[in-house]
């Protein structure tokens, strides 16, 4: 998609309904949307979250930035994600949250970030935490930093790639809470996003589907 055209409907999508759980559910193993059933968020110690969902030119064509994680003794471990971290109490908000890690993580000052729009918060069993998703926007083509502390490599995602649905598949894994299950996915270069972040990703493109003629 052209970038340009990218941002004439950037005020349709700011201005778009959420779908939310309608959105979430299409990329989301039936044992998560079960064992959320069970779940009084209100008496849990929940930790919280943001990511951001960047989208910026490359070659006058939009593109959205994932990380895949580097190898460690965590849930998450390895997996393809958004740029993002965890809610610290200097953050003023989550925006802030999701600003700071993105600059943390691939090196993108929040002056070249810009916020349009918060998508709904979602929730992490394995991990207890609420994560906030915040789409963000870049007008400049941008040279990532990793920081090879977290992030193993970078993927630059055509956002025409990602509109499509041939990369959506369905996988057999092992999870935290269930064994060899098939779960949706995006195939993504040759790997697979599933869990959180294919339900935050399903619910960018519901809404992207929605504003795009």
């Amino acid at each position: 998609m052209d970038f340009r055209y990218f941002l004439e409907i950037v005020p349709h999508i700011i201005n778009a309904e959420l779908p939310a759980l309608t959105a979430h559910a299409k990329m989301a193993p039936l044992e998560r949307m079960e064992q959320l059933n069970y779940i009084d968020l209100d008496k849990k110690d929940i930790k919280t979250a943001a990511v951001m969902m960047l989208l910026y030119p490359k070659a006058s064509l939009t593109h959205l930035v994932l990380i895949v994680r580097n190898l460690y003794d965590g849930v998450h471990s390895g997996q393809i994600a958004f740029p993002g971290g965890k809610y610290e109490s200097e953050d003023v908000d989550f925006a802030q949250t999701a600003l700071r890690e993105t600059y943390e993580e691939v090196g993108v000052h929040p002056d070249f970030v810009e916020i349009k729009k918060d998508f709904s918060p979602i929730y992490i069993p394995p991990s207890n935490f609420m994560v906030y998703p915040f789409l963000g926007v870049s007008q400049n083509e941008i040279n990532f930093v990793p920081d090879p502390s977290e992030v193993d490599h970078i993927i630059e995602l055509p956002l025409s790639v990602f509109m499509s649905d041939e990369i959506i598949v369905k996988v057999k894994m092992t999870t935290s809470y269930a064994h060899e299950i098939e779960v949706p996915a995006f195939e993504i270069e040759g790997q697979m996003v599933w869990g959180a972040t294919a339900m935050i990703l399903s619910e960018l493109k519901e809404v992207l589907k929605s504003v795009i003629p």
